[in-house]
């Protein structure tokens, strides 16, 4: 029955239909990543990623799915919980935050949008729509690229993250086309010894 109500939830997702009461993004199938099963005070920020791929049909799921999980989730393990949800739309990406804002997010938790192609100008835009208040609500970096080539976070990323969380300061980039080894390349040796730690200090 759950699988029913999934597939279901699915199919409105890209449908653009709403429920008065549910939101597709209730289901685990409409996330590429959702660590809600993360102690959330065991890690001290929160990420949204939104990839380049947009949602077309089911078949392109698993290598999506995949792609999310070696790119950010693995990044990001023990220094944010990650949320990337599956999205076709701009209605979609903005549904997909606010339900993360009203069930894991409290006022003093601080998080972080991250986007690449057509997902992070979808993120970026909703960003520039709502600045004021995500900032309030604790939004302290966000990164966007157009163009990101293989690859797109990296520690030194990771490092700003821990960086704009400790300074509770905003921090943004976006790239037309993401520099070569900008992200990729090895931290100034004075920021090493932030990069092994395992958690985000406030």
């Amino acid at each position: 029955m759950r699988r029913i109500a999934a597939a279901i939830a699915a199919s409105a997702l890209l449908a653009g239909c709403r429920s008065m009461f549910m939101s597709p993004y209730d289901y685990m199938e409409n996330w590429l990543i959702r660590e809600d099963a993360v102690r959330p005070f065991s890690i001290s920020a929160d990420l949204i990623y939104v990839q380049g791929r947009l949602y077309k049909d089911m078949a392109s799921v698993p290598a999506m799915t995949s792609y999310a999980k070696s790119e950010v989730g693995e990044r990001f393990k023990g220094v944010a919980r990650v949320f990337s949800p599956l999205v076709a739309s701009a209605d979609d990406l903005e549904n997909a935050v606010n339900w993360y804002l009203r069930h894991h997010h409290t006022d003093d938790r601080p998080f972080a949008f991250i986007g690449e192609g057509e997902g992070g100008a979808l993120l970026k835009a909703y960003e520039e729509e709502n600045a004021d208040s995500l900032r309030r609500k604790g939004l302290v970096m966000s990164m966007y690229t157009e163009k990101s080539g293989e690859g797109f976070a990296s520690d030194l990323m990771v490092y700003k993250l821990k960086n704009a969380v400790s300074r509770k300061r905003y921090q943004s980039q976006w790239y037309r086309v993401m520099p070569e080894g900008m992200l990729k390349e090895e931290p100034p040796s004075s920021l090493k010894s932030a990069l092994q730690e395992d958690t985000i200090k406030r």
